[in-house]
């Protein structure tokens, strides 16, 4: 990030994690024509991608949402990891091209309907699929986890030399036993450890938030405070 790009701040809007509380976050300039060049430092600033959007939390009196990545030479799956990988063992792992397809967003719908009823994400038809999901200066590929010829999840997955950015998971709900989700972000590991990537960013992590706080349970943690990455504890 240099002292040419132009950041802007969102007027004050209900929390996504806390509705109780209001937001804003910083976004860098979405019509800066090198947002593709300004990813990966963006990234390793505690940046994150929401559609076309770079955006950083900035909240007034409220620092709860922590930037949070993983360090993947270090990193190791715990137990309950590892019965995760043995539990998905017949689940094949594609790289795949972006994009929308019918197949995946009927099953984009079905996840939002059970995960996120209400929240007004539920209804998403076809455009909203592609505007959440990709950009078109995003370095994005869609890892897809099938059984035979079966769809059961997606993880939208941005690939930078900077880094490996675990953008949004989405899965079939009648497998929700599978954790999917876990899966989804150690097959992310693995795609940055064959590519030599050194970290996986796994967005913000909350402490002590239902839907959140899970981040915590993978080794080799790093969050962002005061400007600097650090170590979490294990």
């Amino acid at each position: 990030m240099t002292d040419r790009v132009r950041l802007f701040q969102t007027l004050p809007h209900t929390c996504g994690y806390y509705a109780e509380r209001t937001a804003q976050n910083l976004v860098v300039d979405p019509g800066a024509p090198n947002l593709d060049r300004l990813y990966g430092p963006a990234l390793s600033k505690g940046f994150r991608r929401a559609g076309g959007h770079l955006y950083l939390p900035q909240c007034n009196g409220c620092q709860a949402c922590v930037p949070c990545r993983i360090d993947v030479e270090r990193f190791e799956p715990n137990r309950t990891q590892q019965r995760c990988l043995k539990r998905n063992a017949d689940l094949t792992v594609i790289e795949a091209m972006p994009g929308f397809t019918h197949e995946r967003h009927a099953l984009y719908q079905r996840y939002l309907q059970a995960r996120h009823s209400g929240g007004g994400m539920d209804s998403a038809d076809a455009d909203d699929f592609q505007r959440f999901l990709s950009a078109p200066w995003s370095p994005t590929l869609f890892l897809e986890f099938r059984r035979d010829d079966r769809l059961l999840g997606v993880a939208v997955t941005d690939v930078l030399l900077a880094g490996v950015s675990a953008v949004y998971t989405f899965f079939d709900p009648d497998e929700s036993s599978r954790s999917i989700g876990t899966f989804g972000v150690l097959q992310q590991v693995d795609l940055a450890r064959r590519r030599g990537i050194p970290y996986l960013y796994l967005g913000f992590w909350i402490a002590n938030h239902p839907k959140m706080d899970y981040k915590r349970r993978f080794h080799a943690l790093e969050v962002r405070r005061h400007g600097r990455w650090i170590a979490m504890p294990d």
